[in-house]
């Protein structure tokens, strides 16, 4: 099995990223070690690449890392309650949105355009993305 994961090195190269990044993840437990060399070597998941560059989408969308660690060890939910809420959230923007005064209507298209975004990236989300 070990022969499939990755030190700390090749990690950081497949994920264009560097040692000092997965080092920070480590520490803020957005990673994960599968497990450790005899000589105490972190050694990761291949699979922790996509979870890498998932993280650097959403931390390109404004989430803070604290929130998006959160969000990834959240025990997992129920799928269909999530999308209902969000269908909610998205129901009270749109009626928001057209009871607004027109000085409004710009950041509620704003807001508009961040959800659409941050539901955009999560669509892309691999379904087998190990969550930890």
């Amino acid at each position: 099995m070990t022969e499939t994961l990755l030190r700390i090195g090749e990690l950081a190269a497949r994920a264009e990223v560097s040692a000092r990044t997965i080092d920070y993840y480590t520490t803020m437990e957005l990673l994960v070690p599968a497990q450790r060399t005899a000589g105490n070597y972190r050694l990761y998941n291949p699979a922790d690449v996509d979870r890498i560059h998932l993280i650097q989408r959403l931390e390109a969308q404004g989430i803070p890392l604290e929130e998006i660690a959160t969000a990834l060890n959240a025990a997992p939910g129920d799928v269909g309650e999530l999308l209902a809420r969000i269908d909610d959230d998205l129901k009270h923007l749109h009626n928001a949105a057209e009871t607004a005064p027109t000085e409004i209507h710009g950041l509620l298209s704003v807001i508009a355009a961040r959800v659409h975004s941050l539901i955009t990236v999560a669509v892309q989300i691999p379904p087998d993305l190990p969550i930890l």
